[in-house]
């Protein structure tokens, strides 16, 4: 058996930066991760280049059923406190829109950081490790692996969702937490594309990698001006990953197809200007044309010249597409969601350490508890302030 000072399950973004933390204030301190390779959920986001974090990350990107819940730790460790540390090290990453951060190169450049950090805190990084059981006892935490025992003060849990299960994904944080009586919160897939019924999903057939720019709203008003993706399997697209945090089943949402123009202007004008040209013909200027011959075929748009649209119909068609609803049949789950909504609620644990209030020792941080960002880096943001925030008391 080891005996260490902190135990940390999880070599993620929260896990790492927590770990680094602790080593630094001269903890012992070893990290388990049941991974052939640490942080494998970094790896792959944002295309492999890792949109690590946000410079206008505020309290208001992220979801959570207690609101005030993030606002200490992302005051204590803001978006620029991670770019000074990425700076230290020479980081080659770019801007884009939204404020959202990218590695230039590759985002094995932000985990061999975030390894070195726990290289010179002292930190252990044990892979290809699974934890087997958790028990209290009078010293701490005794935690039985697939490898050896561990025997710790502070156990700090940052096993992440259940997001991406290809990548080992698993729900022992939900079942630590169950079994030391900590209160759960339902668990569902966000950040994630739609699917539709099959009648749209027929009447969509051929649309596949056409994207435009909308704005898109839930049944809770919620909206978001980006682009939206058709896909074979139906709706994907930032746009429709940042709604579907929002979205529940059986809701429709709305999408503006044409955000950046007053429609029912624009065919007044048309009217006057080139009467003779036919409706779809015109529309195929503003939006894909792929997408206007289906809209021609179920009826939504008359194939005649404009000149020949009355009032009525004007008013019709320009309400159709800026308010365009449709019913989603689904979402893709698990399998492709880029983070779990819900988890470990936010009442059990301290805002400022993130440790348990019921049972001492014991912290959840990251994914794992009930803190979701949006689409842009909002994510990596608050494992990077919760990991800070735990690793300062554990």
């Amino acid at each position: 058996m080891i005996t260490t000072d902190v135990l940390i399950i999880g070599a993620g973004a929260a896990g790492l930066m927590c770990a680094a933390q602790a080593g630094y204030r001269g903890k012992s301190v070893v990290v388990v991760d049941m991974g052939k390779k640490p942080a494998r959920k970094i790896l792959i986001s944002g295309g492999g280049r890792a949109n690590f974090t946000n410079e206008g990350a505020s309290p208001e990107n992220y979801l959570c059923q207690n609101p005030h819940f993030v606002k200490s730790a992302l005051s204590r460790y803001s978006a620029q406190d991670f770019i000074d540390l990425v700076d230290r090290h020479g980081l080659q990453y770019h801007h884009k829109t939204l404020g959202q951060l990218f590695c230039d190169d590759s985002a094995q450049d932000l985990v061999d950081i975030l390894m070195t950090e726990c290289e010179w805190a002292g930190v252990a990084v044990n892979l290809r490790t699974e934890v087997l059981s958790v028990t209290k006892n009078s010293e701490g935490y005794l935690v039985t692996t697939s490898d050896k025992s561990y025997q710790c003060k502070s156990l700090v849990v940052a096993s992440g969702g259940l997001t991406m299960p290809k990548l080992g994904a698993t729900p022992i944080g939900y079942k630590i937490a169950e079994q030391f009586d900590l209160n759960v919160l339902e668990t569902i897939a966000a950040l994630v594309p739609f699917t539709l019924h099959d009648h749209d999903k027929q009447r969509f057939d051929g649309l596949s990698g056409i994207s435009l720019l909308t704005e898109i709203t839930s049944e809770d008003g919620t909206s978001f001006k980006e682009n939206i993706l058709f896909t074979h399997r139906g709706l994907s697209g930032p746009a429709i990953l940042q709604i579907s945090s929002f979205w529940r089943a059986g809701q429709a949402v709305t999408i503006n197809l044409l955000p950046e123009y007053n429609l029912s202007d624009t065919l007044t004008q048309w009217q006057s200007e080139q009467g003779q040209k036919s409706v779809k013909n015109l529309l195929a200027t503003l939006l894909p044309k792929r997408f206007i011959e289906v809209l021609v075929k179920d009826g939504v748009i008359a194939d005649k010249p404009i000149k020949q649209l009355n009032h009525p119909e004007i008013k019709q068609l320009s309400e159709y597409l800026h308010a365009w609803q449709i019913k989603p049949n689904g979402t893709e789950g698990y399998r492709t969601a880029e983070v779990t909504l819900g988890g470990v609620n936010t009442d059990e644990l301290s805002s400022k350490t993130f440790e348990s209030k019921k049972q001492p020792g014991l912290f959840f941080i990251g994914e794992v508890i009930d803190v979701t960002g949006w689409l842009g880096g909002y994510n990596f943001q608050f494992c990077w302030a919760s990991g800070f925030a735990c690793g300062q008391v554990v």
